[in-house]
């Protein structure tokens, strides 16, 4: 009797996996890095954020740009003391006159502003600060976008008088200019705690256009805009808006 012989069923061979995409094996180590850059990001400015609220600002990224550019800048840092109580209401009546009411956004001002189609009007002094402080100087979504993350934590850790104090000392008053006591010697060739209220007037009257205002020789728009300041002042002072940054 004859024998069959029974084929032997092959096994298919296994599939070998197709490897992954080279995105998809980086996409994990690229979020990593991502989370790393932003944590790193964070920990700098608030470092910053911490260490300014004690210490001077020794200089900002404008004012390295605008030092090269004339070769040479202006400024001295002075003591909240050595300034005239007077050149604070002015520059806070000139700039921000609901400063102590708001928590780094005037959002009263912000809507009016959008509604007016205004560029400019509704930068809080804190808003400024952060600004001139940590980041750059033009109007892009990205430096507004950092404007508005950083806001919020330098009104939390900084008192509205040390906000007030670094705004009078990294405001540029004049071209190559830069904080109010460089200013008060640039055009009255005093210092910032003998300021009248006149002359403090005149120096917040030149902030929105430093460099074409002058404060020494003020021409109808700067006289007008002075005298405004001047009654704002009184009014900030009369009303309890001051009280924030005044003893």
């Amino acid at each position: 009797m004859a024998k069959t012989t029974r084929k032997k069923k092959t096994e298919p061979e296994p599939e070998l996996a197709e490897p992954a995409p080279v995105a998809h094996r980086w996409a994990p180590r690229l979020r990593l890095w991502a989370k790393r850059v932003l944590l790193g990001i964070a920990a700098f400015y608030a470092a910053l954020i911490l260490i300014y609220a004690v210490l001077p600002v020794p200089i900002n990224v404008y004012q390295a740009q605008e030092s090269l550019r004339l070769g040479g800048i202006e400024k001295d840092w002075v003591g909240w003391d050595d300034i005239a109580p007077v050149m604070a209401r002015s520059v806070v009546a000139a700039e921000d006159a609901n400063f102590c009411n708001h928590w780094g956004f005037d959002m009263k001002a912000i809507r009016a502003a959008l509604d007016e189609g205004r560029g400019r009007g509704a930068s809080t002094i804190s808003q400024q600060v952060v600004k001139n402080v940590f980041l750059w100087h033009g109007r892009t979504w990205a430096r507004k976008a950092a404007e508005a993350v950083l806001t919020p934590p330098v009104e939390l850790v900084w008192s509205k008088r040390r906000i007030l104090h670094v705004y009078l000392n990294v405001a540029e008053f004049g071209e190559g200019v830069f904080g109010v006591e460089a200013a008060a010697q640039h055009y009255f060739g005093i210092p910032a705690r003998d300021l009248t209220p006149t002359q403090a007037a005149r120096l917040a009257a030149v902030l929105p256009d430093p460099k074409v205002r002058n404060a020494a020789r003020p021409g109808p728009l700067v006289r007008r805009r002075s005298a405004q300041i001047l009654s704002g002042a009184e009014t900030i002072a009369a009303d309890g808006r001051a009280a924030c940054f005044e003893d």
